[in-house]
């Protein structure tokens, strides 16, 4: 049995414009470093003689965020994956939302081209996930910090498509947590908001 806790990135300036990031890499911004500092220090208290393993995507925005959060924890990120790495969305990337709508329609059922398809998302983030849990000792949890759309795909599928509602996204920072005992998946908290 593991707890996993998928934290969401700190604020860009792309987040704070409304510009769809995808997998560029944008570094935080000031108030995504007071973010992460927060949610690090909401973490150690937390996971307080508790065992945890700190991973990230390696796009430098996650990366931050979690280097803060185990600094917190008394520790340093194991491993940085490519396979927690935000969806690419092909030639969307840059784009403010109400272009992207302009552009593209609804969100969940626009063709971008070159954007990575929905279901690639969710099985290279869940192959990402179960490659960390299997290398880690019984006992000791897992915090990952991705991309809000990567956990989105993640929770669905826990969820069985019960979470994220319509409507609800992940802030900046957010935290989700698991239980996972072999291929079973518990939410056992939930960080999904109205907007």
């Amino acid at each position: 049995m593991t707890i996993l806790t998928l934290v969401r990135h700190g604020e860009t300036d792309w987040n704070s414009g409304g510009r769809i990031q995808g997998s560029t890499d944008i570094p935080l911004n000031d108030t995504g470093r007071a973010q992460a500092r927060e949610v690090a220090d909401v973490l150690a208290a937390e996971y307080a003689g508790r065992e945890v393993v700190v991973v990230s995507s390696d796009l430098s925005r996650a990366a931050e965020t979690a280097d803060l959060i185990a600094a917190a924890l008394g520790t340093t990120v194991s491993r940085r994956l490519p396979g927690l790495r935000e969806r690419s969305y092909g030639e969307a990337e840059g784009m403010d939302a109400p272009t992207f709508s302009d552009t593209y329609g609804a969100w969940q059922s626009a063709d971008v081209p070159g954007a990575e398809a929905w279901p690639v998302v969710r099985e290279r983030a869940l192959a990402a996930i179960a490659e960390v849990v299997a290398e880690t000792p019984e006992g000791v949890d897992v915090i990952a910090v991705a991309h809000g759309a990567l956990i989105r795909e993640v929770i669905a599928s826990a969820t069985g498509g019960a979470f994220p509602r319509e409507g609800e996204r992940l802030p900046n920072c957010s935290v989700t947590t698991f239980r996972l005992d072999g291929d079973a998946w518990e939410m056992l908290a939930y960080a999904g908001v109205a907007g």
